[in-house]
């Protein structure tokens, strides 16, 4: 008997290609980023959109854009520099004068010690005496209009300036002159001028008509006392001029003033002419003192005790006074021998300023006077020369890369249409300018 044996289901052995392969070979799938640290995150988000590589400054895109055009970048300054260099010899070389001048020196000491030995006007000059700082006084005068135009009218600069106005000459000679005061105390004075020997002339002319301008006007100590002594004096003069003239008027001659003088009356007057001495005393040492000085203190005693000694002789005067024209006589004599004895005493101080202005010597020292110079000091040519290369390199350097970027961005549609359209808008002002 023949067993049978059942059929199996038959085994799945293939398989299709496609399936095998999706089965055993997996898709490749892209590589998960790096896990951002903690204060990535963060910093991204904050910093915006990332920079692309298109904004990004590639330095070999500049090297190869120097390198398409690095003979205009060698041969455009230097050609540029030569030109200038060729243009430097047309222009009219300048050349420069300079002296140098000692300022005059104050002293202080011989001031304070002439106060002292003055007498009853002996602080009439005080408040003003001493200048805090010579050499800014002097450069001011220096440059003054005053000695502006009298070096115009002098070497005729409005002529030689090619000026229309005055004022344009004294602009003109403003910007050629410079004045200034060193360290050492020195001031020096430099001219610029196209000729030489005018440049050297100008220069120390500014240190002659300086002096003459310090001549007219009182700057230093003496010169101020003398000046101030001379203003008094001359008013004295004429004070007494007409006292005298009063006097004759009354019938006495001037020979009887010698002759036959009233002593009391002289005594009166001499009292009252210090009185009014010691007054100016008084309030030119109030510029330069308190109240509360010892020196200020001591003149107000002497004051007193001059009006004490005033008041008595008037008191013995009224005793013996005479009637009628004695009595006019005695007082237009009073007033003649009050300004007499004004005018003695500033007599007496102007000599004195007059002295110690002569002691003080020249008032203006030249240390070194100008001479022609034999060597221009303007245009500088090779520095030029120098600037214009610089100059041209970096202008041509920056027109290289603006068209290396103008044509970058003609070959992008985006960027070229925004080109297009800054076009329209500069040709439609351009028009509506003209318009």
């Amino acid at each position: 008997m023949d067993d049978k044996i059942p059929a199996q289901a038959p085994t799945v052995t293939d398989a299709s290609p496609v399936a095998t392969q999706t089965v055993n070979n997996p898709a490749p799938t892209a590589p998960a980023p790096p896990p951002a640290l903690p204060g990535q995150a963060e910093s991204a988000l904050a910093s915006g959109p990332m920079m692309t590589d298109d904004d990004e400054i590639d330095l070999l895109d500049l090297a190869e854009t120097v390198a398409e055009r690095f003979w205009l970048l060698i041969i455009g300054p230097l050609v540029v520099g030569l030109a200038a260099l060729g243009i430097s010899f047309l222009i009219t070389p300048t050349f420069t004068a300079r002296t140098v001048l000692l300022p005059p020196q104050q002293q202080q000491g011989a001031a304070a010690a002439l106060m002292q030995s003055l007498g009853a006007l002996g602080g009439l000059a005080g408040a003003a005496a001493g200048i805090k700082n010579p050499n800014d006084q002097i450069i001011s005068l220096l440059k003054s209009r005053t000695l502006s135009d009298r070096m115009i009218d002098r070497f005729e600069l409005m002529s030689v300036y090619k000026a229309k106005m005055r004022q344009d000459a004294r602009k003109g000679l403003e910007g050629r002159v410079r004045i200034a005061a060193g360290k050492d105390g020195l001031i020096s004075i430099e001219v610029d001028d196209a000729d030489p020997k005018r440049a050297a002339a100008i220069a120390n002319a500014y240190v002659d008509e300086l002096s003459q301008l310090m001549g007219s006007l009182a700057i230093t100590e003496a010169q101020q006392r003398r000046a101030f002594f001379e203003k008094q004096l001359k008013d004295a003069r004429e004070q007494m001029t007409r006292a005298e003239l009063a006097l004759k008027a009354g019938g006495v001659e001037g020979a009887v003033l010698k002759v036959n003088p009233e002593a009391a009356v002289g005594a009166v007057a001499r009292v009252q002419a210090e009185i009014a001495a010691q007054e100016i005393k008084l309030a030119s040492m109030r510029g330069y003192l308190t109240e509360s000085a010892p020196q200020f203190q001591q003149g107000l005693v002497e004051l007193q005790a001059l009006k004490s000694q005033l008041s008595k002789l008037e008191t013995s005067q009224r005793g013996q006074a005479p009637a009628g024209d004695s009595n006019d006589y005695i007082n237009r004599y009073r007033d003649y021998k009050y300004y007499e004895t004004l005018f003695e005493l500033f007599a007496k101080q102007y000599e004195i300023a007059r002295v110690d202005e002569s002691r003080e010597g020249a008032v203006i020292q030249i240390v070194d006077p100008a001479i022609e110079p034999e060597w221009k000091t303007k245009p500088k040519r090779g520095l030029i020369a120098v600037i214009a290369t610089l100059a041209a390199g970096f202008a041509l350097l920056l027109y290289v890369f603006v068209a290396k970027a103008l044509r970058n961005a003609a070959q992008d549609p985006a960027r070229a249409e925004r080109l297009a359209r800054i076009r329209n808008l500069l040709l439609r002002r351009r028009s509506a300018t003209a318009s």
